[in-house]
């Protein structure tokens, strides 16, 4: 019987289109217009997120932050080949929601819910690159206890653990050529639920003066372990859906799976400064460990109709920086106004770039504003456009019929547009 090509899937983390490899750095309003600074910035609770540390600091003994954005990413797509041309548009609705007590003075505790992976990829069914990606959406939910201690007037500690639960729907070509009699394209969804794992993350903020802040943040790294998900394939040809002969044989059945797939640690620090009454700027540095998603291994469980073999997927990330600058401008008690510029780098190496995160390094443009309908209940609005250098790159590492290293590649442009809306309350 014939040799089936390896099956591919990327699971439990995205994107499309966006920061570091596949994951969405929108994770509040105020700090996202000020270019996603914020591990050195005490403005809302949104400093739950960026640096826990700095949550004892807030003034006011209860803070809010809830907020979410319409994501449009746009990847367009041309083989070096034959100049066959595709593109995708898809949407996302990354959302954050932060609440903040200050029990006592050197005490404050806290609770943060985000979604730093989570958006969808959907090019033309049987595209020329359906053997890699057709479709998929991901999603995954951080829910992060905090809790904040101030040392003293100049030095705190914070930090909790991270439960996060996801999933993912991914469907793809089983090969460029296999088809069933009738002609259609095989294909496979491989689908998982409430996949659920645990982390921690912790920090600290010093002050060395009234007007400067320092802060670092660590967040773990956490596997996704999906286990017994769902393998569903569809217009299977008789030849592979024929009980197997031997143990080299491939028989092609709705059977379960299991993977793992990592979510990298990273480590922010910066500072901000607090030039006059009205300016305020910050500096953040990021790294984020991909190295740890060296390749993406799938294990299909065997059973009375299916005999699919183990899926080896190589990915080879590098550790990957981003660099964010930010200021904010406080023109009087009703309005405050931002903007920033990030540059993020992509961890995906030369040979090693697949339609499923088709992104490149990349510089992101935020603005936005708050206004304080009262002095306890403000609206954040902010804005981000994302540039892609455009690329010509490819994946060639695809197993076909025994040929290993088969190429997949053209030039690929993105961009991602992001609106986003919130209110912040605190008394």
């Amino acid at each position: 019987m014939r040799k089936l090509l390896s099956l591919t899937m990327m699971a439990l983390a995205t994107s499309s289109a966006f920061a570091g490899g596949y994951r969405v750095s929108l994770q509040g309003q105020k700090q996202l217009a000020m270019g996603h600074t914020g591990v050195a910035v005490v403005n809302s609770a949104e400093v739950l997120f960026f640096n826990p540390a700095g949550a004892v600091y807030l003034e006011d003994r209860f803070s809010a932050s809830v907020g979410a954005n319409a994501l449009f990413a746009r990847t367009k797509f041309q083989s070096l080949e034959n100049n066959l041309r595709n593109s995708t548009e898809n949407t996302g609705t990354p959302f954050s929601a932060y609440i903040a007590y200050k029990a006592t003075d050197w005490l404050s505790v806290g609770l943060a819910v985000y979604s730093p992976y989570g958006s969808a990829v959907e090019w033309d069914q049987d595209w020329e690159g359906a053997h890699l990606v057709n479709n998929i959406d991901l999603k995954a939910i951080y829910i992060q206890p905090i809790v904040s201690v101030k040392v003293s007037d100049e030095f705190s500690v914070g930090g909790g653990p991270i439960f996060v639960t996801g999933g993912v729907d991914f469907n793809r070509n089983v090969g460029r050529s296999v088809t069933d009699e009738q002609g259609n394209k095989t294909d496979v969804t491989i689908e998982a639920k409430n996949v659920t794992a645990w982390g921690w993350s912790a920090g600290f903020m010093v002050n060395p003066t009234d007007k400067v802040r320092l802060g670092v943040n660590y967040r773990s790294e956490i596997t996704m372990e999906a286990r017994d998900g769902d393998a569903t394939f569809n217009q299977v040809p008789a030849y592979l859906a024929d009980a197997p002969t031997s143990a080299q044989d491939i028989q092609l059945g709705n059977t379960t799976f299991n993977a793992d797939l990592p979510l990298p640690a990273e480590i922010t620090a910066g500072l901000s400064v607090q030039l006059t009454d009205k300016w305020l700027v910050a500096f953040d540095y990021n790294r984020a460990f991909w190295n740890v998603y060296d390749a993406l291994v799938v294990d299909f469980k065997p059973t009375a109709t299916s005999q699919v073999p183990q899926s080896y997927n190589p990915r080879n990330y590098k550790d990957a920086s981003t660099y964010r600058f930010g200021a904010q401008y406080k023109h009087n008690d009703k309005f405050s106004f931002r903007a920033g510029i990030y540059y993020d780098e992509s961890p995906v190496q030369n040979g090693y770039f697949a339609p499923e995160t088709p992104r490149n390094d990349s510089t992101g443009y935020t603005g936005g504003l708050t206004y304080m309908i009262t002095p306890n209940l403000g609206v954040d609005a902010s804005f981000l456009y994302l540039h892609f250098s455009e690329v010509n790159a490819s994946y060639d590492h695809y197993i076909e019929d025994g040929n290993t290293n088969v190429s997949f590649g053209g030039t690929y442009k993105n961009v991602v547009f992001s609106p986003g809306i919130g209110l912040s309350y605190k008394f």
